[in-house]
């Protein structure tokens, strides 16, 4: 249990350096879009703004996951941090990329005003810079922490915690940004033309896009349940072979239902002679012993099956 507030404790740390990071870049991107005109600071404002709403967002998910499991929801609320992120995903598309490619488009074909004090935009992009990368760091360390021998993108498609790479995800995306909107207003002071800083605008639209696409895809696989990591499966089915009451261990299904909430369902040949109190306490030791080693089993249900039956079974889920 310790493990596992530490981990949400870290998950949390990591919003909240964004989303105050975020808030604080939104206001300075706002005032310069507004003094200089530019379409391309405009969005990189809209970009902040909408990061925020996300990072809060992902604070109430993380809070609304650790409520107790109840009668309407036996199972708890793991799965509120998914519905959240995938929420997340949705508002990134629909706002950030929504908004930034109608703006770039809408100055593109209008001829808007040369670019106004352009010295405020470009301060505020250096300004920005800094405050998304020490934002982006403080999630890559607690990311890289998390991995372990995985590349970064076996981590980010494996990963059960849509906070983090949530984050990072957006962080990356805005510092791409940033780049992309110095360039715009770079090449439209060089050029003496604004359609550089709408082109700006459009491609941070794009790339909004492209992130909204990937953060959306990652987060429906886990809020429809996916399987634990293999090692949590593994570890179940190590720890019910070495009970004596057990003849033969068949097999396990598991659900992620939260970053660190893992629901299995053991099915195990029991031996023969054990009567019935004999195979409740087998259970009960099968049940302790795999909670001490993996905390994030929250829920185990164990089926006496016989190998035959439970592959049986297996084979009409996999044909189905």
């Amino acid at each position: 249990m310790e493990r596992t507030l530490a981990k949400e404790r870290d998950s949390r740390s990591v919003v909240y350096a964004a989303l105050l990071a975020n808030i604080l870049i939104a206001v300075g991107k706002f005032v310069a879009a507004a003094i200089s005109g530019s379409a391309a600071m405009w969005s990189e404002g809209v970009h902040s703004l909408v990061d925020s709403v996300n990072e809060v967002l992902l604070l109430y998910g993380v809070y609304r996951s650790g409520a107790k499991p109840n009668r309407t929801h036996p199972l708890g609320y793991g799965r509120e941090v998914y519905f959240w992120s995938f929420l997340v995903a949705v508002l990134v598309l629909a706002l950030g990329a929504g908004l930034s490619l109608y703006e770039g488009v809408s100055h593109l074909g209008s001829g808007s005003r040369a670019l106004e004090q352009p010295a405020w935009s470009l301060g505020m992009l250096v300004i920005s810079f800094l405050f998304e990368g020490t934002s982006w760091i403080v999630a890559l360390r607690h990311f890289r922490a998390s991995k372990g021998a995985q590349t970064y993108w076996q981590a980010f498609r494996h990963s059960k915690d849509p906070t983090v790479f949530t984050v990072l995800v957006e962080d990356s995306a805005a510092l791409l940004g940033l780049v992309i909107a110095l360039a715009g207003i770079l090449l439209s002071l060089a050029l003496g033309s604004t359609r550089y800083d709408a082109i700006a605008s459009i491609c941070i639209g794009l790339l909004l896009t492209a992130s909204a696409l990937f953060l959306a895809r990652e987060s429906k696989s886990l809020l429809i349940g996916e399987a634990a990591h293999s090692h949590v499966r593994e570890a179940i089915l190590q720890i019910a072979a070495k009970d004596p009451g057990i003849r033969k261990v068949n097999g396990v299904l598991t659900v992620q239902m939260g970053p660190a909430q893992v629901m299995a369902a053991l099915s195990a040949e029991f031996e023969d002679a054990l009567t019935t109190p004999q195979i409740e306490a087998c259970i009960k030791r099968i049940e302790a012993r795999i909670k001490d080693a993996r905390e994030e089993v929250t829920t185990l249900f164990v089926k006496p099956q016989t190998p035959e039956t439970f592959h049986q079974r297996l084979d009409e889920i996999h044909h189905d």
